[in-house]
């Protein structure tokens, strides 16, 4: 049982319309949006940032995005949220070398320099303390415009958010989640964890 308790997801009608982008993504309305729905304004909030954050103005992918994501989730252990990401970088086409071998983006070569650079970028701005410098900097702007580390930024901050309101939330993950974390992430140790449904 989570924190707090997902509402319905006909609760809020803008809501649930401005949510049919996650049936896209994941291929159902993530808990934590149904959580956020006990105060509308957030979730409609939420839901439209995560639309403008995804959307794809330069060279980085969606596939990405989503990768970018993982790496951000995993550097703060958010299991929900890596579970997530995963599933919508297999579903917004990233290759599937890549999907098998994230966790050695560093060094597996179905990983570009340029993509290294953009993982490497999420991984050191999402860690406590941060440790963005200028070596990341000058890699960064070797692959990427500033629109692009614009656009990779956005999504490391909106993880950032939903890593912490999915961990402290305890949301419970979905079934869909779980099979695509149980493929890819599963042989390094992913586990439910706290998403389980009976932390609280």
């Amino acid at each position: 049982m989570a924190l707090v308790n997902p509402l319905d997801p006909n609760h809020d009608p803008e809501t649930k319309k401005l949510a049919e982008f996650f049936n896209e993504t994941l291929g159902f309305c993530p808990n934590s949006v149904l959580t956020m729905q006990h105060r509308p304004a957030i979730s409609k909030a939420f839901i439209n940032l995560n639309k403008a954050v995804m959307a794809n103005e330069g060279r980085v992918t969606s596939a990405l995005k989503r990768m970018i994501a993982w790496v951000s989730s995993n550097a703060t252990g958010c299991r929900y949220c890596q579970a997530h990401a995963i599933r919508a970088a297999e579903r917004y086409g990233a290759e599937q070398e890549q999907l098998d071998n994230i966790w050695e983006y560093r060094t597996h070569p179905a990983f570009s320099d340029a993509e290294r650079a953009a993982l490497d970028f999420s991984l050191q701005a999402s860690q406590v303390p941060n440790t963005v410098d200028a070596e990341i900097k000058e890699r960064l702007y070797k692959y990427w415009d500033e629109g692009e580390i614009v656009e990779m930024l956005g999504v490391i901050s909106l993880f950032g958010y939903l890593n912490r309101w999915n961990d402290s939330m305890g949301t419970s993950i979905e079934n869909g989640a779980v099979e695509s974390a149980d493929q890819y992430l599963g042989k390094h140790g992913w586990e439910k964890g706290k998403h389980d449904g009976s932390r609280y």
